[in-house]
């Protein structure tokens, strides 16, 4: 998408909030809406997906990292496995301690 008045484009990125917001820089990070996970746009799963035909339509855009956490997403096993990992972790460990 093209801003009309600075001829410059326009990305649409979800906030911290996971609402929808204009930026003039893209994205760094892909994500999934529904399964709230974020990842690198190269991913090999999301492309893979992408070329069946799905996820497209839930594709989201972070402009960073913290953004994509902030919103409520998680990090993606396949292209973040590390981060996932302490993710999982760190989930784990909450579940446990509420019940």
């Amino acid at each position: 998408m093209t801003d009309r008045t600075s001829g410059q484009p326009t990305y649409t990125l979800r906030g911290p909030d996971n609402k929808p917001c204009r930026s003039g820089t893209p994205g760094t990070l892909g994500g999934h809406r529904r399964g709230k996970l974020y990842g690198l746009l190269d991913c090999p799963s999301a492309l893979c997906a992408m070329a069946r035909g799905r996820y497209v339509r839930y594709r989201v855009f972070f402009a960073d990292e913290g953004t994509a956490i902030a919103a409520g997403y998680r990090p993606c096993a396949v292209c973040l496995p590390a981060k996932y990992q302490r993710w999982k972790a760190a989930h784990k460990s909450r579940k446990g301690s509420t019940s």
